[in-house]
C-alpha cells in the first residue's frame, strides 16, 4: 500500500486554488476597470491607445482593450484551475506573458503609440511583481508533487 494519500476526485490542489484565485482576481480587475469611480477619469478611457487617462483606482492607467486582457486572463484562469497541469500552465505561462509586458513597458516611451495597450509605470511594477508571482505560485505549489497526489 503506499503512503500517498489521494484526493477526492472533488478536491482542488493548491496549484488549482492560486489559479482560481488569481484568475478571479483578474475577472474583478476587468469589471472594475469599466466602473466609473473606481477608474477615475473614466470619461477619457479609450479603446486602445496612450491618450486614455483612465485610471484604475487612481494610479493604473486602462483602456477598454487592457479591461479585456484582465478579463480573458481571468477567462483563462477560471478555466484552465479545471486542473493541475493546466493551473500550472496558467501560472508559470501567464507569469511569463506579464514578464513580457514588464519589459515592454520599460522599454516603449509611454507617450507613444507604441503604448496602445496602455501602460504607464505603476502597470509596469505591477507587471513585474504579478509577473514574478504568478510564476513562483506555479513552481513552488507543484514542486515534488506527483500528478494526481496533493502534498
Amino acid at each position: 500500500m503506499s503512503s500517498v494519500h489521494r484526493m477526492p476526485p472533488t478536491a482542488r490542489t493548491r496549484v488549482q486554488q492560486a489559479a482560481l484565485l488569481v484568475g478571479a482576481v483578474f475577472l474583478l480587475v476587468g469589471v472594475l476597470g469599466f466602473i466609473p469611480g473606481i477608474t477615475t477619469d473614466y470619461d477619457t478611457l479609450e479603446f486602445a491607445e496612450h491618450d486614455s487617462e483612465a485610471e484604475l483606482l487612481g494610479v493604473f492607467q486602462v483602456s477598454v482593450l487592457h479591461n479585456i486582457v484582465h478579463l480573458l486572463f481571468g477567462v483563462a484562469g477560471v478555466t484552465m484551475a479545471r486542473a493541475a497541469t493546466t493551473a500550472r500552465m496558467f501560472l508559470i505561462g501567464g507569469g511569463v506573458i506579464y514578464l513580457a509586458l514588464w519589459v515592454y513597458g520599460l522599454i516603449i516611451d509611454h507617450d507613444s503609440d507604441a503604448n496602445f495597450v496602455p501602460v504607464n509605470t505603476a502597470d509596469d511594477w505591477l507587471h513585474f511583481g504579478l509577473g514574478l508571482f504568478m510564476i513562483i505560485l506555479g513552481v513552488v505549489l507543484t514542486r515534488g508533487v506527483r500528478p494526481g497526489a496533493e502534498r
